[in-house]
């Protein structure tokens, strides 16, 4: 005769063990987001902005602005990204997707 092993029922998590695994991944995601969404505006990587980049090029640099404002003209497409730190700024201009000027107050 073969024996049939019993097997125990699961016991459920206490609700303090899940009310923390909750909050640990809560937090897991906050700062996986938060990396993700921006990064350090320093001078050195600002400095790495050269006339005729794209948008897409200063972006993996910079990550996304904190805004930004569209101008388009008849003759040219005028673009505005500021990213903000603070109470420090770096304004880079584009017209026509390449960069124009830029400006920054932020110190070394």
């Amino acid at each position: 005769m073969t024996r049939m092993r019993l097997m125990r029922p699961m016991r459920p998590m206490s609700a303090a063990l899940v009310t923390v695994s909750r909050f640990i991944l809560v937090l897991m995601l906050v700062l996986m987001l938060d990396s993700c969404s921006s990064k350090r505006i320093t001078k050195a990587n600002v400095d790495q902005v050269t006339d005729g980049m794209s948008k897409k090029q200063v972006e993996s640099i910079l990550g996304p602005p904190t805004s930004l404002k569209n101008d388009d003209f008849v003759i040219t497409k005028k673009t505005t990204y500021v990213y903000r730190q603070g109470k420090e700024t770096v304004t880079i201009v584009f017209k026509d997707d390449k960069v124009q000027s830029k400006d920054s107050t932020l110190s070394d």
